[in-house]
């Protein structure tokens, strides 16, 4: 996972007021919805990030957005929390990703999840957390994620989890 190269003809930014925004769709409403009226409100609002993929006709061909959170140490898997405080843990939330419609299947999926999984890697060396978070939509996005080693938490099959130990495996191998 470590050498993330996109296609020449795109490259990652963060999302601003100029992406044009209104004519992106991934067929998930509540994803298109996210970006379109809810990623820059946030990121104003220094609540999350959001990192857009742009083609070189300045069309937006995906996006991922990331902001930190707390987990209580007790909806973690044993095996991760063993040593932990009992306490709210802090973790990195991958809150969204999505590609647009016209470019499901080119494997840019992929590669957005290694520049999020990367970006959460980096800001580990600044700010500690036990894992990254994500909830899944459906089964089709549950299956993606899990080929990344992201795991069910307990009683919650739609919230995975990636922790930090094996994030930092894929990363530094």
């Amino acid at each position: 996972m470590i050498g993330i190269r996109f296609p020449a003809e795109f490259r990652i930014e963060r999302l601003t007021r100029n992406h044009r925004r209104k004519s992106f769709t991934t067929g998930q409403p509540s994803v298109d919805d996210w970006l379109i009226n809810k990623a820059l409100q946030q990121q104003d609002k220094h609540l999350s990030v959001t990192n857009v993929l742009v083609d070189s006709g300045e069309h937006l061909a995906g996006f991922f957005t990331l902001a930190i959170g707390q987990v209580d140490f007790g909806d973690l898997p044993p095996e991760l929390i063993k040593k932990l405080p009992k306490r709210l843990l802090p973790v990195a939330v991958l809150a969204w990703l999505g590609i647009s419609r016209d470019r499901q299947g080119a494997g840019l999926g992929r590669l957005l999840l290694a520049q999020a999984l990367r970006d959460c890697y980096v800001a580990s060396q600044t700010f500690s957390f036990v894992a990254v978070l994500l909830d899944c939509l459906d089964d089709r996005a549950k299956s993606f994620y899990q080929q990344f080693d992201f795991a069910e938490l307990p009683g919650r099959s739609y919230r995975l989890f990636l922790n930090a130990a094996t994030l930092q495996a894929m990363i530094e191998n």
